[in-house]
């Protein structure tokens, strides 16, 4: 049974109300979860890309993507848990792991599924909700992973379209 229903959500995967790159978040982390995420893409099997600005690189450990100098340029790893289905994590700090997703790619209930499945993968490996917020609105969630209930789950009311 999928954890969401798309007529039920649709509003909050529309860019015109949510911008079309929400962001998403697992706060209060580590580095140590930062490389969980990082094995978990590799024991999926999870086709990915990280890179320093233009310069694709090898996947490194968490530890050492973190603890690079401030002024660096903060490197980004694309993971596509599905073809045509795009997350781009960004190694801002070790206390919250964050990444975007584009809505204009999350259309239907078909891409909801491996979207929510994404979640669930990230949030059960963690122990930690997963939760998405609209582009640029931190702080107020719409729908994410819930530990306890071991889905994921609306944090709002959907909006009336």
């Amino acid at each position: 049974m999928a954890d969401l229903l798309w007529d039920d959500v649709s509003s909050f995967f529309d860019p015109d109300l949510m911008g079309s790159l929400p962001d998403v978040r697992v706060p209060n982390t580590s580095a140590e979860d930062w490389q969980a995420v990082l094995d978990l893409v590799a024991e999926r099997g999870w086709k990915c890309q990280y890179s320093e600005g233009e310069t694709v690189l090898p996947v490194p450990r968490a530890e050492a993507v973190l603890s690079r100098p401030a002024d660096a340029e903060c490197p980004d790893l694309r993971i596509w848990p599905a073809a045509d289905v795009l997350a781009i994590f960004r190694f801002h700090a070790d206390d919250e792991v964050d990444f975007d997703v584009d809505l204009r790619e999350l259309q239907g209930q078909d891409r909801l599924d491996v979207f929510c499945g994404f979640l669930r993968e990230i949030g059960r490996r963690l122990g930690k909700p997963v939760l998405m917020d609209p582009e640029g609105d931190d702080g107020h969630p719409v729908l994410g992973f819930d530990v306890e209930a071991d889905r994921v789950v609306l944090l709002a009311d959907p909006q009336v379209r």
